[in-house]
């Protein structure tokens, strides 16, 4: 074998870097090893927007986080309405979104770490913004943040991945890219010591974190995880996440943890490309729904659009999408409706899109049927009833009498000109993967650590079930990846002694 390396991460994305940052300034020497090539560095986080859920204080506690702010951002932030955030919120939050199944253990591990963690993530050389383009309306001239979510990176998955290699760079975390890691070296004993790459090369480490991503861009594991048709969705990040580090730790002993056959996945435009886009990354997301209706090509209605802020109903409706006639849906709006939905995911080019002064003209272009279509909007229109319109509150505005309901934000579209959006189903991440302890070994089928493996980031299970709340997978793969690398360190240390 080569000369050992303290630790070896598997995976170059934000949980990788973590990691590799984390065992760093505990001395060890560390060589992140990452599938994919130079241009596609970043893994599924390039494709994020950022957003990261953390516990807070509300302004004067992010206040030190966030990026030196100019004197017109200063008057904004006076003109903010941004209530605290708990760390109890965000735990009530994994909970509810999951139905009670999230690993309190690791939920309790997130939530109690994510606003320190930031701060770490800070110290490393990474910028934050409250994200007023995502998680802001402006309400009587006040700006006003909902949905439990408020802080990304500056310059959303680009500029986080951009940050992290500049921190490896300044920190001596060596980063190899084109080096797809084939399986684990283990020792008679089971001790994990390294790794073997494709085309036979092997690397000596004394512990290993594997922050590989999930399997979400292969195909036959959607299919066989997933269900029948989920070969079929499009894949919003990276094409390299295609189960690698799953595998071979599964081969190593390691325990299949958490939900299998339950993902990630959003509206994403119809006529994106099978896997990301390294310009448009997180713009081919479709999540204005809450603001207007979404049918299926038979024209008619199938989720109640305005269940929950999209912040916790956005991570399961690309699979309702799924599941309708073609695997495609359609979501419309009126000019009302305009105005609240975001510039970068509804007017960036190449937007997939059909705009008419009718709703039997949108039919017409889009081949569903112009009776049913009207008559769904009418019966809609008819039956909206409740307080006044909101974005930023659960505002009651709702339906009644018609199947399904919209329980939030319901408008009549009555106001020319209207616009449909064709989407279909997005994956972003898988959530059945590894299980790990607090200190983020990975556990063998007899719930031992296996000795010298760690995890880290999306192939960790146990967190997500059915649905999940926006911004916190970039906070777990940041927690888990701080702790996978201390671990891993100490690990290798103890190795040494």
């Amino acid at each position: 074998m080569a000369a050992p390396w303290d630790v070896i991460v598997v995976g170059g994305g934000n949980a990788g870097l973590c990691a590799a940052q984390s065992a760093r300034q505990e001395g060890a020497r560390v060589l992140v090893l990452e599938k994919a090539p130079r241009q596609w560095a970043g893994g599924n986080t390039y494709f994020t927007a950022g957003a990261m859920r953390t516990s807070h204080g509300g302004p004067a506690d992010l206040k030190d986080l966030l990026a030196p702010l100019e004197p017109s951002a200063q008057d904004r932030l006076s003109l903010t309405d941004l209530a605290p955030y708990t760390a109890a919120d965000f735990l009530d939050d994994l909970v509810q979104v999951t139905r009670g199944r999230t690993d309190v253990d690791l939920a309790r591990i997130l939530v109690g770490e994510s606003r320190a963690t930031m701060d770490w993530l800070r110290d490393l050389g990474l910028r934050f913004e409250l994200m007023y383009h995502r998680q802001a309306y402006e309400v009587d001239g006040r700006h006003r943040f909902w949905g439990g979510l408020a802080v990304g990176v500056a310059g959303g998955g680009k500029g986080m991945i951009e940050q992290h290699l500049a921190a490896a760079a300044r920190t001596g975390v060596h980063v190899r890219f084109d080096a797809p890691v084939t399986r684990l070296a283990t020792a008679s004993d089971g001790t994990v010591n390294g790794v073997v790459l494709a085309g036979g090369e092997a690397l000596e480490s004394r512990a290993v974190v594997l922050a590989a991503g999930g399997f979400e861009a292969d195909p036959q594991m959607r299919a066989a995880h997933l269900g029948p048709g989920w070969d079929l969705a499009l894949v919003r990040g990276t094409p390299h996440n295609t189960g690698d580090g799953i595998r071979m730790a599964l081969d190593a002993g390691a325990q299949a943890y958490g939900h299998w056959s339950g993902c990630h996945a959003v509206a994403w435009d119809a006529g994106a490309p099978p896997t990301g886009d390294r310009e448009l990354t997180n713009q081919l997301t479709r999540g204005g729904y809450p603001f207007g209706v979404v049918v299926n090509t038979d024209g008619r209605r199938f989720v109640d659009e305005g269940a929950d802020f999209r912040n916790y109903t956005y991570a399961k409706y690309g699979a309702e999408i799924l599941r309708q006639p073609g695997g495609t849906a359609v979501q419309i709006f009126d000019a009302k409706a305009a105005r609240l939905l975001r510039p970068e995911e509804y007017t960036s080019k190449d937007v997939t899109s059909v705009t008419s002064g009718s709703v039997r003209g949108l039919a017409r272009e889009l081949r569903i049927d112009e009776d049913r279509l009207a008559s769904t909007v009418e019966e809609f229109n008819a039956a909206i009833t409740g307080g006044p319109f909101n974005p930023t509150v659960r505002d009651g505005s709702r339906t009644e009498g018609i199947t399904p309901p919209k329980s939030n934000w319901a408008q009549p579209l009555d106001t020319p000109p209207y616009t449909a959006y064709p989407v279909t189903c997005g994956i972003t991440f898988t959530f059945g993967g590894l299980r790990i302890d607090p200190d983020a070994r990975v556990l063998n089928t007899r719930g031992r650590p296996v000795p010298g493996l760690h995890a880290a980031g999306e192939l960790v299970g146990g967190l997500f079930y059915f649905n999940y709340p926006g911004g916190s997978g970039l906070t777990a793969g940041s927690v888990f990846g701080r702790r996978a690398g201390r671990s891993a360190a100490a690990a290798a240390a103890a190795r040494v002694g």
